[in-house]
């Protein structure tokens, strides 16, 4: 208990320790994140705290991370081999949660908005005024309110109504080797009307230090606008990694959701999206936990008006003494006619100490819905491994072919040839051996 107070204290002294440059709307929101931050705490276990039932963020809340320091950063090239990378993109490169112009290359026109949320508050920010903060609550939430608190950079990506991205932006979290760090990085993306964009967010940790990546992304799209979003999480194997997405779907819009995760020694992601008329949502994720790593996907999709759809397809391979959890639910609102919902999540254990808790729900409140759920936990087929191999297949190969095609199912709704080819080699290359028992 006292190292948790010292680290409540460490916060407070972090927060009055910082400038109190920028505009005064943001300083407001700052302090109000740091109040909700000083009232929540962090989220704990306690009986009736379904949200946290089975991730424990003790860890985090007894260590005492420090603000980063300006370290040098790491040489472009093992950054361009830790992450995709595609010259053609527009790339922000963060280090350690600051942005680094040096790093970054940009291509659109100056009607889109493509910047480090420090950039754009040196202009007249008003985008980021208007949306920023109205989607992730501090009200509720210790680790938004946590974010809030110390919103001192991220990115900004603003897609004006009516425009077509050709090419998708590249947001890329580095942590360094710099023990015992946390950083606070905020994403704001507003998609304007009938716009199109794609968005990927990757974070990297590039050693086996210990540090908190605390991240909060707010994505609004507006009415008949389509935005696709990738989030790939490579973070260190003791690093610990807290990510927040919120997401506004408008009328008529379209949402798709990509989400591949292998690195990461405990990692949770919190996704909820607010569904209105007409919309369609599509949400997919691959997870590879390993040792003793922790894997936690809370996902709430909700449907407020009639005639949207929603599909959630995650599946997740687990090894050695490794643990994920899985909570997907689905509201259906009253006078969300027409809503179709489905949402499935499928688990290989390839060892006998690896544990899922796999928990989908649905909540409706409307007539004339078609919704489902399901979830299953197995191991690899043996019957499939022993016709493969009357057919000279040898053993480890015939595994690898089995366990790869349960990942390439997930793999293949990356429409982008670049990042499909790297997910396809860098989870290839993660795929834990199966040891069978004949």
């Amino acid at each position: 208990m006292t190292q948790t107070l010292d680290t409540y204290r460490q916060y407070a002294d972090q927060y009055s320790g910082l400038p109190s440059t920028g505009p005064s709307w943001l300083n407001t929101l700052r302090q109000k994140g740091y109040d909700n931050f000083s009232r929540l705490g962090f989220p704990t276990a306690r009986k009736g705290n379904e949200e946290w039932k089975y991730t424990n963020v003790a860890p985090i809340a007894r260590s005492e991370f420090s603000l980063p320091t300006q370290a040098s950063a790491p040489e472009i090239e093992v950054i361009r081999e830790a992450a995709p990378w595609v010259d053609d993109w527009n790339t922000l490169v963060f280090i350690n949660g600051q942005y680094r112009s040096d790093l970054s290359n940009t291509h659109e026109p100056d009607s889109v908005t493509v910047s480090s949320l420090r950039d754009a508050l040196s202009g007249d920010g008003a985008v980021i005024q208007q949306n920023i903060g109205t989607l992730a609550s501090v009200e509720d939430d210790g680790f938004s309110a946590l974010n809030t608190a110390f919103i001192t950079d991220g990115a900004l990506v603003h897609v004006p109504a009516g425009t077509r991205m050709e090419r998708p932006v590249h947001l890329v979290f580095v942590t360094s080797d710099e023990d015992s760090i946390v950083a606070h990085p905020r994403v704001l993306v507003v998609a304007g009307a009938e716009s199109e964009s794609t968005v990927v967010e990757s974070y990297i940790g590039l050693g086996d230090n210990t540090y908190l990546n605390n991240g909060v992304a707010e994505l609004v799209v507006e009415e008949g606008a389509q935005l696709e979003h990738y989030r790939l999480m490579d973070e260190g194997d003791s690093a610990y990694h807290v990510g927040v997405a919120r997401v506004h779907q408008k009328d008529g819009s379209r949402f798709a959701s990509r989400a591949f995760y292998k690195g990461v020694g405990m990692g949770r992601h919190d996704l909820y999206i607010h569904i209105g008329d007409g919309c369609s949502t599509d949400l997919s994720g691959l997870y590879i936990t390993s040792g003793n790593q922790h894997v936690d996907n809370f996902i709430n999709i909700d449907h407020t008006k009639p005639n949207s759809t929603s599909n959630l397809y995650y599946k997740g391979i687990l090894s050695g003494r490794s643990r994920a959890v899985f909570g997907g639910t689905v509201f259906v609102r009253e006078g969300a006619m027409k809503t179709e919902a489905l949402q499935s999540d499928k688990n290989l254990l390839l060892s006998s100490d690896a544990e899922v808790d796999s928990k989908p729900a649905l909540f409706i409140w409307a007539d004339d819905v078609k919704c489902g759920h399901g979830a299953t936990a197995g191991n690899v087929d043996e019957s499939t491994v022993y016709y493969m191999r009357s057919r000279g297949i040898d053993l480890e190969t015939a595994s690898r072919l089995l366990i790869f095609g349960f990942t390439s199912e997930v793999i293949d709704t990356v429409d982008i040839p670049e990042l499909h080819d790297y997910l396809e080699e860098s989870f290839l290359d993660a795929i834990p051996k199966y040891e069978f028992s004949f």
